[in-house]
């Protein structure tokens, strides 16, 4: 393994965190790869400084970083899952009448992927290449409530991380964000209403792979008017994980609190 070149043992590293749900201690990395130690720090420090591992101090231990996320999602936004996703989609907006879309996480935030517009319902700020705050999107926490702790407090590790807007509509919080995602993981799906956008609300549920790991996330955004909590939004909430849980069934992954 000493004669391996670097980069084929960076990428060694990079598929070892990738398979394991949560992050490791560097001993253990140089042991399952059978690194010298100082090689495996060399590495490790090399791939935090591009954004593709994060260090976890108090726990010491290492995971995948922001980069590795968004390398993920520049190839789920190729055409596999986009053309795997539309369809569901399409019959998920007829079958509602409200305003569907995908997205998936780049850092600590969404990226949307495709938007499906509802006949004679608004534009909205959810467009096809548009980012926001994941922890302020039904989409991101769907997303969020699917990875492991770890992650989580790598992509959110200090309280200035969470942006609020104006209004203080979100979580503001490193408490609030964990309570959010412990009751999105409690309901099977995530909500929010005015968080992004004053007057419309959304439901979204995540998209996993056969690892569990969430891929993307599938939601419908709606006038708070028109959708009162309770049964109405129920209904809605239960559409969209069927469709998440179909978009996964065709890419071979796990359904929704499977």
């Amino acid at each position: 393994m000493a004669n391996v070149p670097a980069a084929t043992a960076a990428l060694d590293v990079l598929e070892l965190l990738a398979r394991h749900a949560a992050p490791l201690p560097a001993a253990a990395i140089a042991r399952d790869l059978g690194l010298p130690r100082s090689t495996t720090y060399h590495l490790l420090s090399a791939l935090r400084d591009r954004g593709y591992v994060a260090h976890l101090e108090d726990e010491r231990r290492w995971g995948l970083g922001v980069a590795a996320f968004a390398l993920g999602a520049a190839y789920t936004r190729q055409e596999p899952l986009r053309w795997i996703a539309q369809n569901v989609l399409s019959e998920l907006v007829s079958d509602t009448t409200h305003n569907g879309h995908l997205a998936m996480l780049h850092g600590a935030d969404v990226l949307y992927v495709i938007e499906e517009r509802a006949p004679d319902r608004p534009s909205l700020v959810t467009d096809v290449g548009v980012r926001l705050p994941a922890h302020l999107t039904a989409s991101g926490l769907a997303m969020l409530a699917a990875l492991p702790p770890a992650q989580v407090r790598a992509l959110f590790p200090t309280r200035d991380a969470l942006i609020v807007r104006e209004g203080g509509r979100g979580p503001r919080t490193l408490v609030e964000l964990r309570r959010a995602l412990a009751e999105t993981r409690r309901a099977g799906h995530a909500t929010e209403d005015g968080y992004v956008t004053t007057g419309f609300a959304s439901v979204a549920a995540p998209v996993l792979d056969h690892t569990g790991h969430p891929v993307a996330a599938i939601a419908l955004t709606f006038p708070g008017r028109d959708v009162k909590p309770g049964r109405p939004r129920a209904t809605l909430a239960s559409a969209v994980t069927d469709a998440a849980g179909e978009v996964a069934r065709r890419i071979r992954g796990r359904a929704p609190g499977a």
